[in-house]
């Protein structure tokens, strides 16, 4: 059935059918239709960052900025899923189009520019939902923020969620909002990230309840750079690293004819670079933090592969978009055999 609503959605712009598919989404939830789709397995959970996920699998920050949608797409299976990126005003993003799909390359290309309704619209659809999962909330800067000012945006977006999330997402490494990546480094990362850890800390004293602060980072760096990432971010204390966000590289794609479109490309194309960034991070950090592996994901062994190179949950989105539920359903199973195996041969 999915295969069938791809090929009609397919026909339409890639924009135009992915507003459509979340409006959808969000119809079914309001009329309660969420019963009718999977619901989360029964699987062996996985205990990340102090939470119990229900299984390993989740969705990918940036398919549901808004949170119009998750409760109907957390009913397709995730275990968790992450809303946003969410910026502290509304903002239209980059100018269109841009959204590319690439078919021969299960791969897309999105220079969006954390297009999204602001934070106060997020929290009005977080404050109360029934989704049985995990809820992640992903969070960035404004346009308009200059990178010298980003702190006070991510802090304004963390205070004002974390009544309701499970946990949060720092999101310092689009390529879509000029100058963001340069988050990533030294002074200007620990900087960013110690007044979140702060509010993370005071709102944990102050009400009894730990929301974890994961950092996403790029795929785009040296080994070393990785290593200097990851230990700035153990000094900070956050509570884990989701690696990675798309990629700027178009070796993979080359030739084709978005292959020059800027923005950044996602999909089973930066399935290696991603897995190669999860590889050193595990190597490096020595359990130190959990990682959480996304990037090219577009079948159960690629989901394992994942946890193979040292992460401890996986995310999906483009091969979501290309194979629908069905992915989830092949990735829990093989993700929950993986873990159910370790724990027998230790």
């Amino acid at each position: 059935m999915y295969q069938f609503a791809r090929s009609l959605l397919f026909k339409l712009d890639p924009e135009v059918s992915h507003e459509l598919s979340l409006d959808l989404l969000a119809a079914s939830s309001r009329l309660g239709l969420n019963k009718f789709f999977a619901s989360l397995p029964s699987t062996k959970p996985v205990d990340v960052m102090g939470l119990r996920f229900p299984n390993a699998v989740g969705l990918a920050a940036g398919l549901d900025k808004n949170a119009d949608a998750f409760e109907a797409l957390g009913a397709c299976g995730f275990g968790f899923v992450e809303v946003g990126t969410v910026t502290p005003k509304g903002q239209a993003g980059n100018p269109k189009p841009r959204l590319f799909r690439l078919p021969e390359h299960d791969a897309i290309i999105n220079r969006m520019g954390f297009n999204n309704k602001g934070v106060d619209h997020l929290v009005s659809r977080i404050q109360k939902h029934r989704y049985p999962g995990m809820l992640g909330v992903n969070i960035g800067k404004n346009l308009s923020t200059s990178v010298d000012d980003a702190a006070a945006d991510y802090l304004a977006c963390l205070e004002a969620v974390i009544p309701y999330a499970d946990y949060i997402t720092a999101n310092i490494s689009s390529p879509n909002t000029p100058g963001l990546r340069s988050l990533q480094f030294g002074e200007s990362l620990a900087e960013l990230i110690s007044p979140l850890v702060e509010a993370r800390d005071r709102y944990q004293d102050e009400n009894g309840k730990r929301v974890p602060l994961a950092v996403k980072i790029a795929p785009d760096m040296s080994d070393d750079e990785i290593k200097l990432v990851a230990d700035t971010l153990v000094e900070q204390q956050v509570d884990g690293i989701i690696a990675t966000n798309t990629t700027l590289s178009r070796d993979a794609v080359s030739g084709h004819r978005f292959a020059e479109e800027a923005g950044g490309l996602s999909g089973a194309p930066v399935r290696d670079a991603s897995t190669h960034v999860v590889r050193v991070l595990a190597e490096h950090l020595k359990d130190t933090l959990p990682i959480i592996g996304v990037g090219g994901i577009s079948s159960g062994a690629d989901a394992v592969e994942k946890l193979q190179a040292g992460a401890r949950l996986v995310q999906m989105y483009s091969g979501f978009i290309y194979r629908g539920p069905e992915l989830v359903k092949e990735a829990i199973a093989s993700t929950d055999a993986y873990y159910r195996e370790r724990d027998l041969n230790n």
